[in-house]
């Protein structure tokens, strides 16, 4: 009732050399280049191996009278191999895979770099709103030796408000660097165009900071031969921290910058002695209501700490 192949295959398992077809099944006659094993696809494509099929189911062994020619496959160039046909769609593949994954790192950096830009510039309008907000704390037109002046006659000699420090710290334009040494850099500012220096502690040196911080706040310690403290602060940018300490600023340096430079005469090296003692003597007088807070060795390390920052005073 069915049809009969020819199955050259079937002779070696069953010794027949004819099948049954299946329903919806066709007889078929191959050739190809090197001999392979056989396999029906439901759609053609180009093979690994050269082949040409021929299929047929109108008579039983219809296939032994099918004649198939070898020719070249009509998807590939002229000596262009199977071999290099998969390798090529592998090749292009493994290129589409490695361009999406890059395009899809590309967009996450991208967008990563997007949202960190937008922090920052919202830190900064932050900052910037926390400036202008802060110049209600110092009314326009007063001077630093005013503040000054005003915090020494109305205050404990410690110089100026905590308040008042934060807000001449957030105001500052540094001008450019005047030195580097083993705790940070100083630098030249402008407040409200009045020069300043600024001495930027490196981040791990901020038990420097705090105990020289420490020091120049002690009560009373502002002197004229000894180097003006203005104030204090954790300056905070969003992608870094800096530690300012805030000082008068001297035109020719340090002691040792002004030696090297100018010859002093036997009156200026008076001067300079006198000035000298005269710092140091105010280190070392006891303040009155404030025994017991400070001790010898506090009193030394004072002394020892304001003379090596390298910054001089006038004399």
């Amino acid at each position: 009732d069915g049809i009969y192949c020819y199955c050259s295959d079937c002779e070696v398992y069953s010794g027949n050399t004819t099948c049954l077809l299946k329903p919806e099944g066709k007889c078929f006659t191959s050739v190809e280049l090197d001999p392979d094993d056989v396999e029906c696809r439901g759609n053609l494509v180009p093979h690994l191996t050269p082949k040409t099929i021929l299929c047929c189911d109108n008579f039983d062994q219809c296939n032994l009278k099918l004649q198939p020619v070898l020719r070249d496959s009509p998807t590939l160039r002229p000596g262009y191999t199977g071999s290099e046909f998969y390798r090529d769609n592998v090749t292009q593949i493994v290129l589409l895979v490695s361009v999406s994954v890059c395009l899809i790192i590309l967009v996450i950096t991208v967008s990563f770099v997007y949202l960190r830009y937008k922090k920052r510039e919202e830190r900064q309008a932050g900052y910037l709103e926390e400036v202008e907000h802060c110049d209600t704390y110092i009314p326009n037109g007063e001077s630093l030796r005013e503040l000054i002046d005003q915090s020494q006659s109305s205050g404990s000699g410690s110089g100026l408000p905590l308040l008042v420090q934060r807000t001449i710290a957030k105001q500052i334009h540094l001008v450019k660097s005047i030195g580097k040494g083993r705790y940070g850099e100083v630098w030249k500012g402008k407040w409200r165009g009045e020069n300043i220096a600024v001495k930027i502690f490196f981040t791990t040196e901020e038990a420097s900071w705090f105990r020289e911080t420490e020091l120049y706040q002690t009560v009373l310690l502002r002197h004229e031969n000894i180097l003006g403290f203005i104030a204090a602060d954790i300056k905070g940018t969003g992608s870094w921290t800096q530690l300012f300490l805030i000082t008068d600023y001297h035109e020719h340096g340090s002691l040792y910058d002004y030696l090297k430079t100018y010859t002093l005469d036997s009156v200026d090296m008076l001067r300079l002695a006198h000035s000298a003692a005269c710092g140091l003597s105010h280190l070392h007088t006891e303040i009155f209501g404030t025994r017991g807070k400070c001790s010898d060795l506090d009193y030394y390390t004072i002394t020892h700490r304001i003379f090596s920052t390298g910054l001089s005073t006038g004399f």
